[in-house]
């Protein structure tokens, strides 16, 4: 009989804050837009619902990246992926700054994601020691 091998996941701290902020940010996007979207009676489109979906799209792109990186063999290939981090751990944190300006009541969470961004940020500088 074959016994079948999950794949599993990475277990670093660097990944598993990538997780995190992902959820976080999942969380603080959702109620942003479910404030946003309720406070505007003449349903106008609000730009700020774009800033929500891109802080989403560039958490959850840091694991893959992260993964990507961690699998290279390579420098090259593993700098490549180095690089796609750090550039979406920046434009997250401009977008959370950029969201707090918003007229939403969930804009008081957003220093929480940037303080976990921070904490990412010391954890990034071991990983890409350790590469």
């Amino acid at each position: 009989m074959k016994t079948i091998h999950l794949h599993t996941f990475p277990k670093s701290p660097f990944y598993i804050k990538a997780l995190e902020i992902f959820t976080l940010s999942r969380s603080i996007a959702s109620y942003l837009i479910d404030d946003i979207t309720i406070r505007d009676p003449h349903n106008y489109e609000d730009p700020t619902l774009y800033l929500t979906g891109d802080m989403v799209q560039q958490s959850i792109a840091l694991g893959p990246e992260i993964l990507k990186a961690e699998q290279q063999l390579f420098q090259e290939e593993k700098h490549k992926h180095i690089a796609s981090v750090e550039h979406l751990s920046k434009l997250l944190y401009a977008n959370c700054k950029r969201l707090e300006k918003t007229h939403s009541n969930g804009k008081d969470f957003l220093p929480i994601l940037r303080k976990e961004l921070k904490k990412f940020k010391t954890l990034q500088s071991t990983w890409m020691l350790t590469l």
